[in-house]
């Protein structure tokens, strides 16, 4: 474990702050995105959103819970990785890209298969183009646990994973408490919205009690997510689908960025040096909220510091082409 050189603005003190700053005051972009459905092998599709280049290294970014290319790290992301002259997409969940998927099926937390897809099908399209991926909170979950527990080392030169919830229990946990239960009625609200948009009661492979019993993640969860992927229940889902758990095995060169006070999750999921591969670099700041990492020294002029080390790590790894 290592610390990092990110200092926090003085003026967004404090976890929330930096959390939401980059979502509720960062103006969105007009990005010149052309959209790639790819077609999976089970019927389904997921939508990658790419960036002008046409040559170049690949990077392709995985979003967080309902996420998307609209969302505001996501494109702060994308302009970074395009400036040093890489390819970058966002690769859009199942029902994340504004378009409902086909199959009852949706996206989860450990959900690694459709990302190995895609993967696949870039590697098969261009075998001699360097890969990398960069994954957010639940993105950098599902990166995490498929690079350990499937060899892609041949696929990708390098990963980043930023926020992640190593431990699904506690992290659901962690936004039942104190002012976290903001951000979890947000997303309740939004997987709800999706959820019936998606079904109706008659044409739904599993019971929808989508009333205000659901109050919780965790709750959503149990009725919804597990029996809609195959859990048992929600504690199947999040023992099987945990990263933490498969790091020991990752292989590729990989950079984590956590914060101790990250709001969605406590500090105790982040992971000891004992339990990482010597492939992996953890770097740790003890402030940086969620997916912020907020700099700066004049109070209104952020400096988005992921957008930073994330090119700077990648780029010990991806060389023009």
């Amino acid at each position: 474990m290592e610390k990092t050189n990110f200092k926090p603005a003085w003026w967004l003190p404090g976890p929330h702050l930096q959390t939401l700053w980059p979502t509720l005051m960062r103006r969105r972009k007009k990005l010149p995105l052309r959209r790639e459905q790819i077609e999976l092998q089970d019927g389904d599709f997921v939508d990658l959103d790419w960036m002008p280049q046409s040559t170049g290294p690949i990077v392709l970014v995985l979003h967080g819970l309902e996420g998307s290319a609209k969302s505001p790290y996501a494109q702060g992301m994308l302009t970074a990785l395009s400036k040093q002259g890489w390819r970058s997409a966002v690769m859009h969940f199942r029902s994340c890209s504004g378009t409902t998927n086909r199959l009852s099926r949706m996206y989860h937390s450990g959900d690694t298969a459709d990302v190995a897809e895609v993967i696949h099908t870039l590697k098969t399209r261009e075998p001699t183009t360097p890969i990398a991926v960069v994954g957010f909170s639940i993105g950098g979950n599902v990166l995490l646990k498929l690079l350990g527990e499937s060899d892609q080392d041949d696929s990708l030169v390098a990963a980043v994973a930023v926020s992640v919830p190593f431990e699904l229990n506690k992290s659901v946990d962690r936004l039942q408490r104190g002012f976290s239960r903001i951000y979890q009625r947000y997303f309740l609200r939004r997987l709800k919205n999706k959820i019936r948009q998606k079904f109706n009661e008659q044409a739904a492979p599993i019971t929808l009690p989508l009333s205000k019993s659901l109050k919780t993640i965790r709750q959503f969860d149990d009725k919804v997510t597990a029996p809609l992927h195959g859990f048992a229940d929600a504690e199947d889902y999040y023992v099987k689908s945990s990263s933490r758990q498969f790091l020991k095995s990752i292989h590729v060169p990989t950079l984590i960025l956590q914060a101790k006070d990250d709001p969605f999750m406590p500090a105790s999921v982040i992971p000891t040096a004992d339990e990482l591969s010597p492939a992996i670099t953890l770097e740790v700041s003890r402030r940086g909220g969620h997916v912020g990492f907020v700099s700066g020294v004049v109070p209104g002029r952020p400096r988005y510091w992921l957008e930073e080390r994330v090119p700077a790590f990648l780029s010990g790894y991806l060389q023009s082409v």
